[in-house]
């Protein structure tokens, strides 16, 4: 564009400037410029209008009349680049063949992602990694073959591969790859610019990919389903809801029958979109899928009659409880392997005008008309959605359970319980309906023993404040290198140069190996303490006063042992100055135990706790049982869980088998054998606290005995 109007514009011309963007000029300080200038875009249409004299050789600016006057269009005119010419750190216009994709799915930050891999004639691969906020704004792939056209797309290398991201000004067209098809673009852009020539390079892409490249067929319908298969699925969405906080309810159909019984997904009749008598009419055509984890915030933006396009689903095969029949479950699980993901399509789709198509022409023999249909029926066409109660009493008559104590007491109906005098001991069969908090890291609390109380676990933010607060305070050099410890003392090469001390005690006079070590530090911040952390046993944050190190403010940590923080009740503890260590450190052997040393301190330990409750159903009542567990709950420990990833995935693994999300909760029972406690016969003042917990295995399968754990009981005074 450059070059056509350095031919044809000259010095004093008039002209127009159309579609361009206003931004900051980031030169503007070293070339003395105006601080903004014009930038091309191609979503508005970015052209020059020049006005020419029909004269065209002049040598000064005159005035002219209309009709000696025309005005010129400059447009923008693109160069592209082959795939195996890519360089490094260039930003270029390119065609290509999806070779791969993955649907727009949301990354880690506030983006949307989309990747695609491209191939052309060259033979050679890009896979192109591009964000947008708005998920719309990504091209338009939907399915294996499909051409794109990339304009400013940044090139970048990366172990020995170029790949693309997006850039300032990132646009794109999608083309149907199939042979013969329209060439029609598919775009988001008001305005973009296509070419006549460049119809000629859809036409010799589409011939080349047809032969070289292996272009998936239609997708599969839900009549050729079969089991553990993984297959895409273009469908009608006529109904979806809420199922919990990881995963969402999709009811499809696509005019066929699968072959097997599916599986229905349990949801409230309150939380169901969808017109009523459709869902009644399509019951045995429609099937259930189940979307979980990263693919739920897009499912939720759904409208209800839409035409998806659905990557990856999942048709696991599954028993149903005490029968030998089998049945399908469709899934679609987190993450985006596989391509996995949701696609939208367009009513001019070619896809969704065969499938409006067929879909018209299918006989429902089982329909019904609104008229012919009373509201009773209405109601049953819900009764698999909505009836969690129907299914205990084939629950509760089970050939099989696992029983870990208290076999001496026989079941109690929740309702008994709610009219009997508190406090008693009973042991009941039920369901496990809910559970909070349902963020499973917010169960850890901080119990102290001695005053009952219970309080949040401090976030690192609060910690490392206090560490910053007592850095502001130069370390005392008159209490370096005492009788019990060495102190190494250093400034830091940053602009506060701060002074950071190390104390390290001794023992036998010697100093011990660091997995053996403890260590006070002064002056450090959160992420130096955690570096030390990593190498030496024990670290205790200190700063210095005129007579002795002491601890820092309680609402801190007094000492770090790996992973662990172990924090001291503000209210019972009564610290103690950092030389009452001297004593531990003379031991033979000191362990440098949590407890001891909290002993030694003055400080009150706070233990870690699991603190949850569980609202229970069997059918005569329900009641709410409160879990308190001192150490393990399920073999996680409370201590460590909040640092730890995986053990927070085990633990909301063990609480899907005991209340599956998406499953029916007649699936499924607790046992439990606790004591049922309150002041009055008020059922709303009463509660129910824990003492052993027992899973259920009402499908008979053994393979989850491992995870049957007891539970410690409370004092029934705490809550």
């Amino acid at each position: 564009m450059a070059e056509d109007c350095a031919k044809i514009i000259r010095h004093g011309d008039t002209f127009i400037v159309a579609g361009f963007k206003v931004i900051k000029s980031p030169t503007a300080r070293e070339d003395g410029r105006h601080g903004c200038h014009l930038e091309v875009s191609e979503e508005d249409g970015s052209a020059i209008y020049c006005l020419q004299f029909s004269n065209q050789i002049y040598t000064k600016p005159r005035t002219a009349t209309a009709s000696e006057t025309a005005f010129v269009s400059i447009a923008p005119k693109y160069v592209y680049t082959p795939l195996n010419e890519l360089k490094d750190g260039t930003i270029v216009n390119l065609y290509g063949v999806v070779k791969f994709f993955k649907p727009p799915y949301v990354s880690k930050g506030t983006d949307y992602c989309s990747v695609v891999t491209l191939v052309d004639p060259s033979n050679v691969k890009l896979t192109c990694t591009l964000f947008n906020g708005n998920p719309d704004s990504l091209p338009k792939i939907y399915k294996v073959g499909d051409i794109v056209r990339f304009h400013r797309i940044k090139i970048r290398e990366y172990n020995g591969q170029m790949q693309g991201i997006t850039s300032g000004g990132f646009a794109s067209l999608t083309f149907d790859g199939t042979v013969g098809a329209p060439v029609v673009p598919r775009t988001s852009s008001k305005v973009y610019t296509f070419m006549d020539e460049e119809h000629k390079t859809i036409e010799e892409l589409r011939v080349w990919a047809a032969s070289n490249i292996s272009i998936s067929g239609p997708a599969a319908k839900l009549s050729s389903v079969q089991p553990m298969l993984f297959f895409d699925l273009t469908c009608h969405l006529v109904g979806k809801a809420k199922v919990d906080g990881s995963s969402f309810l999709l009811k499809v159909w696509d005019g066929t029958k699968c072959p097997y019984p599916t599986w229905r997904v349990p949801v409230e009749a309150k939380d169901l979109e969808g017109e009523r008598v459709l869902l009644h009419q399509l019951r045995n055509l429609m099937v259930d899928i189940l979307v979980y984890d990263n693919h739920v915030q897009l499912a939720k933006s759904l409208k209800i009659g839409s035409f998806l396009r659905i990557y990856s689903i999942h048709a696991k095969q599954a028993s149903a409880d005490n029968e030998d029949v089998s049945h399908i479950e469709f899934h679609l699980h987190g993450g985006t392997c596989y391509g996995r993901g949701i696609g939208v399509l367009p009513e001019n789709n070619p896809d969704v005008k065969e499938l409006k198509t067929f879909l018209e022409s299918v006989d429902l023999a089982d329909s019904q008309n609104m008229e012919s249909m009373s509201s009773v029926e209405l109601d049953d066409t819900y009764s698999d959605f909505t009836d969690h109660e129907s299914h205990l009493e084939r629950c509760q008559q089970l050939p099989f359970t696992v029983l870990t104590d208290h076999q001496d007491l026989d079941n109690t109906e929740l309702r008994t319980i709610m009219n009997s005098t508190a406090p008693q001991q009973y042991r009941i069969r039920a369901k496990l309906r809910t559970y909070k908090p349902q963020k499973l890291h917010q169960s850890v609390k901080l119990h102290c023993s001695k005053c009952n109380s219970l309080q949040e676990v401090p976030d690192g933010d609060v910690f490392d404040s206090i560490l910053q607060r007592s850095a502001m305070t130069a370390p005392n050099p008159e209490l370096h290198n005492t009788s019990w410890y060495d102190s190494v003392m250093w400034t830091t090469q940053d602009r506060k140069q701060r002074k950071i001390t190390i104390h390290f005690v001794r023992h036998d006079e010697l100093l011990q190996q660091p997995e053996d070590t403890l260590l006070m530090i002064e002056g450090g911040t959160l992420k130096e303490v955690w570096k030390l952390t990593k190498r030496f046993k024990c670290v205790i944050p200190v700063r210095s006063t005129e007579v002795d190190l002491e601890l820092l403010d309680l609402s801190a940590p007094f000492l770090i042992q790996g992973n662990v923080k172990y924090y001291g009740c503000k209210q019972c503890s009564a610290p103690k100055p950092i030389e009452s260590l001297s004593s531990m450190a003379a031991e033979q052997r000191p362990s440098w135990d949590p407890t001891e040393i909290a002993q030694v301190l003055g400080i009150e330990l706070l233990q870690y706790v699991f603190v949850m409750r569980f609202t229970l159903v069997d059918g005569t009542g329900a009641i709410n049982a409160y879990l308190f567990d001192y150490e393990k709950f399920f073999q996680i420990p409370a201590s460590e869980i909040l640092t730890s990833s995986f053990l927070q995935e085990k633990m909301q693994m063990t609480m899907n088998m005991l209340c599956p999300p998406g499953r029916r909760l007649g699936q499924f029972a607790i046992i439990f054998k606790g004591r049922w406690g309150g002041k009055r016969r008020d059922p709303s003042a009463c509660y129910c606290i824990c003492d052993v917990l027992e899973f259920n295995l009402c499908t008979g399968k053994t393979q989850n005995r491992e995870i049957l754990e007891s539970v410690s009981r409370v004092p029934i005074n705490l809550f």
